[in-house]
Parts: C-alpha cells; sequence; structure tokens
C-alpha cells in the first residue's frame, strides 16, 4: 500500500514528461505504447528534454529516442546524452533498430566542455552502430550543429516541414530543401507522415546485420519494364511495395527499397531524366548501395546512361566505382539502354553477380560518336553532310561493334532479355542466388577510397 507521499510522488513521475517528444514515441510505436529508459532521469529538478524507449513497430522490436524543445529547448547536456546512449548500447546488445528524432536548440551551455563531450559520446555510439542495425533519423524540428552531423549519421534521413538542418545559422535548409540538397533522404510533411515513412522502412529492412529481410505477400505488378527509372521499377517490383529514396537529389539516378516476390531488394538505377550522371548522382548511389550492402539487401541496378557529365568530379566516380566494387551483397545488373565507358564500369557490372541486357541496348567504351571520329574517320572525309553522316555511322558502330549481342559474345552479359521478361529473370536470379556467400577477401581493416 502507498503512503500518501508516495502516490503523489508516483502520479507526479507519471505525468511529468512532455507532450512533442512523447506523442511522436506514440506515432511511432504499435498502438501508441513504448516502455521508457531512465524515464526519472532529472536535471536541476526537471525532466531533460529527450524521452528515451522502447517498443514494437509492426510487431518487432525498435528503440527510440525523442527530444523536446518543450523542455530546457531539448538542450543536450551530459545526462541528455547519457539516456541516448543508453538506447543506443540497448540496440546494440538486442540487434535491434534505432530511431532518432530530432528537436533541439542545441547544446545545454552550461555544461562549457561538458556539452562537446556529450555530443561526442552520442556521435561515437551511433557509429559505432552504424552497420550493425538500421539508424532512421527524423528531423522534425531544429536539428543545428553537432546534432545535425548526430541525425545525419544515420542511414536514412527523414525530414518534416518543420524540420530545419545546419551548422551554419545562414544556411539553413528546411524540409524539402535538406531532400534536394542529398542532406535528407524523404520528406514527410508533418510528424505522423513522418512516422508512417519510418514504419514503412523498418517493416522492411532487416533487424540487424545478421538477420535476414522478412518476407511479405505481394500482388503482381503490370506493364513492362521499360522507359524512365520509376517506370521500370513499377513493373519490375511488387505492386505498391516501392520506398523511393532521394527523389529530388541527382535528377540522373534513382534509388529505392521495394519487393520483388515478396524479398526485399535495393533498386538503383542511372537513367531518370538526364543522360548523363553528376557529382550528386554518385554521392546517392553510392550511399544507397553501401547501405543495401551493410545489411545484405540484394541490389538490382538498371542501366542507361551516356557516362558522367564533365563537371563530375573523378573523386565522385572513385567513391562509385569503389561502393559496388567493395558490396558483397548480391547484385544483378540490368543493361536498358545506353552504357557507355567509365560509367557502366563504376556501376559494377564487371562485377555483378548477374548481367543481363536487354536486345537494344548499346555497351561501348566510348559513346558511338566519338567512336567513328577515333575509329572512322576516315569515313566522314568528303561527306556532304557532316552530321548526318556521322550520325549513320554511329548507328552502323552500335549495331555492329557495340550492341548486347557483342557484350554477351564477349562473356560481359549473361543473358539478353526484354523487357518483359526483366521482372521474371530478376525473380529467378534472386531465388537461384539466395544463399550467396561473401567473397574471399584480403585481410584489411577497411578500404580507403575517397568519400
Amino acid at each position: 500500500m502507498l503512503t500518501e507521499s508516495q502516490r503523489v510522488k508516483f502520479e507526479a513521475y507519471r505525468s511529468a514528461s512532455s507532450g512533442s517528444g512523447r506523442s511522436r514515441l506514440a506515432k511511432l510505436f504499435d498502438n501508441g505504447a513504448f516502455t521508457e529508459v531512465n524515464a526519472g532521469v532529472k536535471r536541476d529538478g526537471e525532466l531533460t528534454g529527450v524521452i528515451t524507449a522502447y517498443g514494437y513497430v509492426d510487431g518487432s522490436l525498435v528503440y527510440a529516442f525523442s527530444q523536446d524543445k518543450t523542455v530546457k529547448g531539448g538542450a543536450v547536456s551530459a545526462d541528455h546524452a547519457e539516456k541516448i546512449c543508453k538506447v543506443l548500447e540497448l540496440a546494440s546488445r538486442t540487434g535491434a533498430p534505432v530511431v532518432g528524432i530530432y528537436d533541439s536548440n542545441g547544446a545545454f551551455i552550461d555544461d562549457g566542455a561538458g556539452a562537446l563531450k556529450a555530443y561526442s559520446d552520442i556521435l561515437t555510439q551511433i557509429n559505432n552502430l552504424s552497420g550493425v542495425v538500421p539508424q532512421i533519423s527524423v528531423v522534425a524540428g531544429t536539428c543545428a550543429g553537432s546534432a545535425a552531423m548526430a541525425a545525419c549519421s544515420a542511414d536514412i534521413v527523414i525530414i518534416t516541414d518543420e524540420g530545419e538542418l545546419y551548422t551554419d545559422p545562414n544556411c539553413v535548409k528546411k524540409g524539402k530543401e535538406a531532400v534536394e540538397n542529398g542532406t535528407a533522404a524523404i520528406y514527410a510533411k508533418d510528424d505522423a507522415e513522418a512516422m508512417e515513412e519510418v514504419k514503412k522502412l523498418v517493416s522492411m529492412l532487416p533487424d540487424n546485420n545478421i538477420s535476414v529481410a522478412p518476407m511479405f505477400e505481394f500482388d503482381v505488378p503490370t506493364g513492362s519494364a521499360s522507359g524512365a527509372a520509376n517506370d521500370i521499377a513499377k513493373a519490375v517490383a511488387d505492386t505498391g511495395s516501392i520506398v523511393e529514396l532521394s527523389d529530388s537529389f541527382g535528377t540522373s539516378s534513382y534509388t529505392a527499397f521495394a519487393t520483388i516476390g515478396g524479398s526485399v531488394v535495393g533498386i538503383a538505377a542511372a537513367n531518370k531524366k538526364e543522360g548523363k550522371l553528376s557529382s550528386d548522382d554518385c554521392s546517392k548511389l553510392a550511399r544507397f548501395v553501401r547501405t543495401c550492402d551493410a545489411f545484405t539487401v540484394p541490389v538490382v541496378t538498371f542501366i542507361d546512361t551516356e557516362g558522367f557529365s564533365p563537371e563530375t568530379g573523378v573523386r565522385d566516380m572513385a567513391k562509385l566505382a569503389n561502393a559496388y566494387a567493395e558490396a558483397t551483397t548480391l547484385k544483378i545488373s540490368v543493361v536498358t539502354g545506353k552504357a557507355y565507358g567509365a560509367a557502366m564500369s563504376a556501376l559494377g557490372s564487371g562485377n555483378a553477380d548477374v548481367t543481363y541486357a536487354y536486345p537494344e541496348a548499346v555497351i561501348s567504351p566510348l559513346a558511338p560518336e566519338t567512336a567513328v571520329e577515333f575509329l572512322w574517320h576516315d569515313k566522314l572525309k568528303g561527306a556532304k553532310d557532316l552530321a548526318a553522316e556521322r550520325t549513320k555511322l554511329a548507328a552502323q558502330y552500335a549495331e555492329e561493334n557495340a550492341s548486347a549481342f557483342d557484350a554477351a559474345e564477349k562473356g560481359c552479359v549473361d543473358d539478353i532479355i526484354t523487357a518483359d521478361e526483366a521482372r521474371e529473370k530478376i525473380l529467378a536470379a534472386l531465388e537461384a542466388m539466395s544463399g550467396k556467400r561473401m567473397n574471399k577477401r584480403l585481410p584489411k581493416k577497411h578500404s580507403n577510397m575517397p568519400f
């Protein structure tokens, strides 16, 4: 039996936590139910501006923390950081995903250098956990300075209309702006929509790096896998399963999680809007492939690109090539159109487990027009209409020297398929190679390629 004093304290304890931090967690967890961790931690008689908890999302265990500006502005102090670090540590012990919800005015200035250590502790824990369990950040309010680094260290960043990311007050990126510059991967108009996006991702990704992704019931799509990247994805992926990432960053590439035959895959494509890959496209694709590889999610890449744009830095090209070459997850490449030069090499077709090509594909170390200038320049001499003759010869070169059939003869392509067969062939490869083992690699700590 509680004494009156104990009862009063207990009721105060249960009712003392803040509003937005708790309400966001309620939107995340099944039935709004969760268990708090270190719920009673206080400083100067007031609760810290973060709620840490665990609960279930679609039946799977998930750890989360939710900052709250209504308590001390959500200021990050030593005790605030300790709470976050504890749920990160619990996630590492249990192999469960972590969702971080950011909404804080910044460091607790009264802590002085201690505030810097607090952020350092959070960053260390997040980065130690990277690649072990999926981490998803939701920027639901202010996320500045070191907090912005912490949020962007997650595998996937979601930002709401109220969210703002920056390290310099003069360069604030809000909502859609953060997606357009590649800082965030998904835009959500409000907290409720953001939590729905989190739920989709948590349900699709494996719990950790030694778990397998769940299987789903599915509806077979209709249509032919041709045209723009999003149209190809819709024709190959199970109906309604696509979760696109970074849709307004890197206009010549496409990245999305989806299911094919109920199995989770990452779909990457180099054929979205423009003809050549930019530095943004390289960063977008490399980041996505590394995320898939960390959790052994197969990557299906559709290739239709004229190469890299002149402005693309070699460092960014190398970053893309390294991401594909280092990935040991199952890789399937499909050349649907143009595949020219270094871009074809960087996109991993050479080290893919299976490479398909459409009959109309053109696979060449040089663009056919350029190849004509180098190899068939004599045939251009005396042409009355130089441009027309160059176009004619380029088409001839593509047909005779750079066709999918020529690539198949040289062993660069495993099979030539039609757009109507793409889903069936990819599904067969996924099923046949689901037990792929990691390739033997030379012993090392990690690669040291440019990032």
